[in-house]
């Protein structure tokens, strides 16, 4: 447990350079608002394993089985990585950083905790998880309906990802895994391609057409498979993840879930 505390720990620290690399008052904000998120989480999560230590007797982050540990925990490791209703910081945090640093942000950033996520999944209380997923894909999509900035439309497309991920994690994680998967994918895709075309706005993708049709199409394809749409690789996971809660009798979680991803690709299709 300690040394997967130390883990995420150097992880935050090893990115905070690269976030207040340039000098500008957007970026030392954003810098400064993640280091307070993730030293909170930080501490919750060592806050846990001692509690979990000093009634259980017990430091190993698989055996964590007192009930008020195992929660805090999940929902130090939902602030870490952005779920909602911990989701706040990250929209205005990817707001303030270069194409680059919000790439690694948006990816790289999630797998430590993921990791440490799937891990206790188990012993985690269900209905705890249910909740995280179906308010972080609500959030995902009203967020992101009245927004301009592309950066601020990706973190919200990463909390609502998060949501489908964190809903299957006590059913399937097999399924969590391809969902990761493929949104690491799709969002390096566009992460890149935006760094080519170096824009920040939907009103400068509009006019991307002339310029450069190849990339243009690329990032249609990709902020619609983001969305889920049917023919694309996005489609699959939402697909399997829905068709994994109607076995597991839950269809009004299946059906929110699935509302919810109508609002996503609503934005994603604008």
């Amino acid at each position: 447990r300690i040394l997967a505390w130390m883990g995420l720990e150097i992880n935050t620290m090893a990115i905070i350079p690269l976030m207040a690399q340039q000098h500008h008052p957007r970026a030392t904000e954003a810098t400064t608002k993640y280091f307070l998120t993730q030293a909170t989480a930080a501490a919750m999560i060592l806050f846990a394993s001692t509690m979990n230590a000093w009634t259980m007797g017990d430091w190993n982050i698989n055996q964590i089985s007192h009930p008020l540990a195992t929660t805090t925990v999940t929902l130090a490791l939902a602030l870490k990585i952005g779920l909602a209703p911990m989701h706040f910081w990250l929209p205005e945090v990817l707001q303030g950083l270069n194409l680059t640093t919000g790439l690694v942000l948006s990816t790289w950033q999630k797998l430590a905790p993921f990791a440490l996520i799937l891990q206790i999944s188990q012993n985690t209380n269900p209905a705890l998880l249910t909740t995280l997923g179906v308010m972080s894909a609500l959030v995902g999509g009203w967020g992101g309906l009245n927004q301009t900035q592309l950066r601020k439309l990706l973190a919200y497309s990463s909390i609502a990802h998060l949501g489908w991920m964190i809903i299957i994690l006590q059913f399937m994680p097999a399924l969590t895994l391809l969902n990761l998967t493929i949104y690491i994918t799709m969002t390096s895709t566009m992460f890149l391609s935006l760094k080519i075309m170096a824009s920040t706005k939907i009103n400068s993708l509009a006019l991307a057409w002339p310029k450069t049709p190849t990339l243009t199409t690329l990032i249609m394809l990709s902020l619609l498979s983001l969305g889920g749409l049917p023919p694309l690789t996005g489609f699959m996971p939402k697909w399997l993840i829905l068709q994994e809660l109607a076995k597991q009798d839950l269809p009004i979680t299946a059906t929110i879930m699935a509302m919810s991803a109508l609002l996503s690709l609503f934005f994603y299709l604008r």
